[in-house]
């Protein structure tokens, strides 16, 4: 199997969030979008894109129906793909590391996706490993901001009280990029990246939302590709009213992308 998989990349789904925000009360990965569990969605899209050796999903400790959702899936995928299941942790980067130690002998590179995007069109994933092919240790797609962004600090009025935030700055929208998954790595580099984390106090693990920003504070450089306005991120009722239109509307054809 080694000799297989030598050179070869692992896609890790991190599905172990309890997706409290949705209201269904399961976790989010079992939440149904499309008459199908999120998780599908997510693990069948990563199938499609062809670019996986491995896949390995963090799932929920204790969880023996998102593990036989996991089974299902499987099936669905046929040969070809080694696949890993694990219990995922406390937090993201928890669940991150618990795949990492289940990584094939063979695999260079793995990709962290979110199970809370599961329309990511396969173009991201063909990116980013593009990217990791061509020598970069740590890739991430994203979108320019639309937006504009304040920074703000706590402050109150008079009338108000607290609870009120006053600005502090506006930093330039033209620099500013909203970052997706999945989130590429060279597997030897996420690793030492998570050793390093492993050294952080609690306030600073808390400040950590992103493997890339681990990578980051072991001083490599992460490359940036265009992300997918399709790519979105179900966190909320209306997150997922929306997913639920790309998949059923009648514009669906509009959201295939290469």
């Amino acid at each position: 199997m080694s000799d297989e998989l030598n050179g070869s990349c692992a896609v890790v789904i991190v599905a172990a969030g309890s997706g409290q925000r949705l209201g269904f009360g399961v976790p989010k990965a079992r939440v149904p979008l499309g008459g199908e569990p999120m998780l599908a969605h997510a693990v069948l899209g990563v199938v499609n894109a062809g670019i996986a050796a491995q896949i390995c999903i963090a799932i929920p400790p204790g969880d023996p129906e998102m593990a036989g959702i996991c089974a299902d899936l499987q099936e669905q995928a046929g040969p070809g793909i080694l696949w890993s299941v694990v219990e995922g942790g406390a937090d993201r980067s928890e669940s991150v590391r618990a795949a990492l130690a289940v990584m094939a002998e063979g695999i260079t590179t793995v990709l962290v996706h979110d199970g809370a995007r599961p329309l990511t069109p396969s173009g991201v994933f063909e990116r980013v490993t593009a990217a990791l092919r061509d020598g970069a240790r740590a890739v991430i797609p994203a979108l320019a901001v639309v937006d504009t962004i304040k920074t703000v600090v706590p402050t109150e009025l008079p009338a108000t009280g607290a609870g009120v935030e006053k600005v502090s700055g506006t930093p330039p929208r033209s620099r500013l990029r909203a970052v997706q998954t999945p989130q590429g790595f060279e597997l030897e580099t996420l690793r030492r990246a998570h050793a390093h984390a492993l050294t952080l106090d609690a306030a600073a693990a808390a400040q950590v939302t992103d493997d890339a920003m681990l990578v980051e504070a072991i001083g490599e450089d992460v490359y940036v590709v265009q992300g997918s306005a399709h790519s979105l991120k179900i966190t909320t009722p209306t997150d997922l009213l929306l997913a639920e239109a790309m998949l059923q509307g009648p514009l669906r054809p509009r959201w295939v992308e290469g």
